[in-house]
């Protein structure tokens, strides 16, 4: 009897589920915000209470998962109707790289470090910070970039000239008042022999620097702890 009901309760969600799923429309996971995930895992937890658990009445989870539904497709109609609601469900692109400064406060206010801001520009195929004149990071928690036009140029590879693979790629070696060790030791150049660069650079007091990353070329790009004021 209790195999029965739960074959019966199971089948019923999966259909329910089906339904609610073309109600709510079609969007990628790419796509998806914060919001929509938020959204998607509690559905999916109502519906497997419903599935799994026999002492919970079926149409208390019923009405739960449909009402849940409705308020997440009302919020959604008329977030495209008022601007404010959207920016204030779904938040709104951050500029986090311009002209190609790093926004240090941009970072702190979307609780971004700088190590992941790392990892979504090599995600692009981007590994220097040198290449970005923008980074925009999207509501999906995705990097926009529109890279410098030195970057843009034509490559050796586009004009089919023969190039080396670089024996070392772009890294961070100072971060916000630290000392990135391990990446001094992977790059095989000495902390010393980085800090005596910055003051032959003019930058004596790494106070007022918020980044330092070694090139391929072995030149370093400082960011120093000052935003662009927006224009």
């Amino acid at each position: 009897m209790i195999f029965m009901e739960m074959i019966l309760r199971t089948t019923a969600t999966f259909f329910v589920l089906l339904l609610l799923a073309r109600l709510m429309g079609k969007e990628q996971v790419s796509q998806l915000t914060f919001f929509n995930y938020i959204t998607g895992i509690t559905i999916g937890s109502i519906a497997a209470e419903m599935a799994g658990q026999s002492e919970t009445p079926f149409w208390n989870g019923m009405t739960s998962l449909v009402w849940w539904t409705v308020l997440s497709v009302g919020v959604s109609l008329i977030s495209l109707k008022s601007l404010k609601l959207k920016k204030w469900v779904d938040d709104e692109p951050s500029i986090v790289i311009k002209r190609g400064k790093i926004q240090e406060n941009v970072l702190k206010k979307k609780r971004l470090p700088v190590e992941d801001l790392l990892m979504l520009l090599r995600l692009q195929g981007v590994f220097s910070f040198q290449e970005v004149a923008y980074a925009v990071l999207e509501t999906n928690g995705q990097l926009s970039i529109m890279k410098t036009e030195e970057a843009k140029n034509p490559t050796k590879s586009d004009l089919g000239v023969a190039k080396k693979t670089p024996k070392k790629i772009p890294a961070a070696v100072f971060i916000d008042g630290n000392w990135m060790t391990d990446a001094c030791h992977e790059i095989g150049v000495a902390q010393k022999t980085i800090e005596k660069q910055l003051k032959d650079s003019g930058y004596k007091n790494l106070d007022d620097v918020f980044l330092v990353q070694w090139q391929e070329d072995g030149t370093l790009y400082v960011d120093k702890k000052t935003d662009v004021k927006q224009s």
